[in-house]
């Protein structure tokens, strides 16, 4: 029988970029749902952004922008960044939208009937200077528990533990980094303890959560009082008002999860279903993706509130570790804390949809992207295992057809078909590291089928052609096998096989039966080794990021602008609107930089603008960057600038930036998401 499953990941926080951290959970995921599909299960993805906060609220004001623009840009860049990376949801929505606006209302007069919910007066940390009342997110110091600096005030990311913003000791509002004040506001609270039966036997019976996660909760929640969760937070607060406590706003980890289903119900709309089928249907199995910072919200609030509000509760909460890069905790000042665009505009997404696969099982425990193992993995497992069939058989029977009648390959095509079982149920555990050496074991017994019949040799006999193809045909059908078992990791790879054999790769039962008498296509390449420049320039191009990577937390502490370098370079005279647009600033992207010889201060820039259209530019910056910094990096060049004859070439335009010169020299660089070739505003 069919499945029927409701999956969603975490909503990413509409404050900031995605980064590779991200990630971890989106493709984790993905890779899920698309390995559902494939087995003809009926599965859809729902995601939205989580857009409501202090911190929204905060930021728009600095921006002079209202917090629906700042949400709607955020929106749009995640949305590219997830489909770039391959990343199909069936809805993505919003929390600040009607249908999550009345499933709040239906959840919280479910509450209120219940008797759960009670009023009374907050103490709370305060931001005299900026005026507001200070979120968890919003105050940092150190944990009262394990006393590690620097965490915010809802939990510690070192021991996990959770407590008030008031426990923390030496908090710091991160807002204006003046020390809160305390005061008082009215709250409401929902009354968890009083389903402290109900959710101690879901935590701990069947398979809801992994072992020690369920573990986790008895030991440092469930085994005690459960304090009830403070639901509110009074104006001013970007969010939805409670409409039976006017000035007052539901908290941002209430409506964040109701959100999964105000989106189911926008795709239900859209596609003519009812919503009761998914959220209140013994026949759908919802699974939670999540990280482990936020098991406290989704295994104990969250299902309290699904279980009096009427609807159905998680199949599944799975949850996974955080992301380190080579060894340590992402960091800006070593490049590591790489932003998903970034990423995206140096290296294929495919590799980094792989090297998670391969590191991650179904415990909850951190992964690390070891930079030289990812390097070498992706060339060793991908280029020179699985590609590498492709192109030492297809070359040799392109443009022709596969054998009318499958060849003897001593048993190989009928043990990767058993293999699919074993296969299947280790995607389904989230044991993709499991999967993904099971592939790869399939894989090295194919190149080992080709290293022995040579076929490269037996092609230089024109008596031996028929055998040269039903060596091909076994070769090309265990290259097929593979790569379906691939596809939920690997779906670009998948349609690119697709297009060379002219067959499907869509469904699972593909890998049990061989292709005979199909046409092959020219062989076109597949994919790259991975290129340590490139590696090298998202490193550096990390370091001086200036992204906002905020998630969950605060914006940071406005900066006192010293007037230094306005009173260095005055003002230039007025112009008019007319006399800016003659100057054509175009979005680059450098090709390749190198020194100059017997030039102290330039470097030769090779930009592309897009189209194929490229320019050499001879920037006075050398003191201040290496050029292999610059490999891959969006710049800003005027681009319509009349060329300059110069004694070490000609310069066809100029690179721009800011600073007094010398080494002080700070290229300007756009925002995410900006290509070459777009104009400059």
């Amino acid at each position: 029988m069919t499945r029927r499953i409701l999956v969603t990941s975490a909503l990413p926080y509409a404050n900031g970029h995605l980064h590779i951290g991200h990630l971890v959970e989106y493709l984790q995921t993905d890779i899920w749902v698309r390995f559902q599909k494939m087995r003809g299960e009926r599965c859809i993805y729902v995601c939205a952004d989580d857009t409501h906060g202090t911190s929204i609220m905060i930021r728009a004001r600095q921006e002079g922008r209202s917090e629906q623009e700042l949400i709607d840009d955020m929106s749009r860049a995640h949305q590219q960044d997830f489909a770039e990376f391959g990343i199909e949801f069936d809805n993505f929505g919003s929390t600040n939208s009607e249908s999550n606006r009345k499933l709040c209302g239906e959840v919280w007069s479910a509450l209120r009937q219940a008797g759960l919910v009670e009023e009374r007066s907050v103490t709370q940390l305060f931001d005299a200077k900026e005026g507001v009342f200070l979120a968890d997110r919003f105050v940092v110091g150190t944990c009262p528990k394990c006393e590690s600096k620097e965490q915010y005030g809802d939990h510690c990311e070192k021991c996990l533990s959770t407590y008030s913003p008031m426990d923390l000791k030496d908090p710091v509002s991160t807002l204006s980094g003046t020390k809160p004040e305390v005061r008082s506001a009215p709250h409401l609270f929902v009354k968890i303890e009083s389903l402290h039966s109900f959710l101690d036997e879901w935590t701990s019976t069947g398979d809801h959560l992994q072992p020690e996660m369920a573990n986790y909760l008895k030991g440092h929640f469930l085994s005690d009082e459960l304090r009830d969760w403070d639901i509110s937070r009074p104006a001013p607060y970007f969010g939805f008002e409670i409409p039976d406590a006017p000035g007052n706003y539901w908290y941002v980890w209430f409506d964040a999860p109701i959100g999964y289903v105000a989106s189911t119900q926008d795709w239900c709309d859209a596609q003519g279903e009812k919503l009761d089928d998914w959220w209140r249907s013994e026949d759908t199995e919802i699974f939670h993706f999540i990280g482990k910072d936020i098991l406290y919200f989704h295994a104990l609030f969250w299902p309290s509130m699904l279980k009096t509000a009427g609807f159905s509760l998680p199949r599944r909460v799975q949850v996974h570790g955080f992301l380190t890069v080579d060894g340590e905790k992402m960091s800006k000042s070593r490049g590591t804390f790489i932003m998903a665009r970034t990423y995206l505009d140096h290296l294929d997404p495919a590799y980094l949809r792989y090297y998670y696969a391969s590191r991650l099982g179904p415990k909850v425990v951190d992964i690390d992207l070891d930079l030289e193992d990812f390097q070498n993995k992706i060339n060793s497992d991908l280029v020179g295992k699985v590609v590498n069939i492709a192109s030492r058989s297809a070359k040799f029977v392109q443009r022709g057809h596969l054998s009318e009648t499958y060849p003897d390959d001593g048993g190989l095509f009928q043990a990767g078909a058993e293999a699919g079982n074993e296969i299947a149920k280790a995607y389904d555990d989230c044991d993709y590291a499991k999967a993904m050496r099971l592939v790869m074991g399939l894989a090295d017994r194919a190149n080992g089928y080709v290293d022995e019949k040579k076929p490269w040799t037996l092609k230089k006999d024109p008596e031996k052609a028929g055998e040269v193809r039903d060596m091909c045909s076994v070769a090309l059908n265990l290259y097929r096998q593979i790569v379906v078992y691939l596809t939920p990791v690997l779906p670009e790879l998948s349609n690119d096989s697709a297009n060379l054999l002219g067959a499907s790769f869509d469904a699972w039962q593909d890998a049990g039966t061989p292709l005979v008498g199909t046409a092959v296509n020219e062989f076109k390449h597949l994919m790259k080794r991975v290129d340590p420049k490139k590696v090298q320039a998202i490193l550096e191009n990390s370091k001086t990021a200036a992204e906002d990577v905020a998630d969950h937390q605060a914006v940071g502490k406005p900066t006192e602008d010293d007037g230094g370098p306005l009173e260095a370079e005055p003002l230039a005279a007025e112009c008019t609107i007319d006399d800016f647009t003659k100057v054509d600033l175009r979005v680059a992207r450098v090709v390749s930089a190198e020194h100059v010889p017997k030039a102290n201060k330039l470097l030769q820039l090779r930009v592309s603008l897009g189209g194929g259209v490229e320019r050499t530019v001879f920037a006075g910056i050398k003191k201040a960057y290496e050029p292999e910094a610059l490999v891959g990096r969006l710049v800003v060049v005027v681009a319509n600038l009349r060329a300059r004859e110069m004694k070490f070439g000609t310069s066809e335009g100029m690179v721009t930036a800011a600073g007094p010169g010398g080494a002080e020299v700070f290229l300007l660089s756009p925002d995410s998401g900006a290509k070459p070739g777009q104009r400059v505003h």
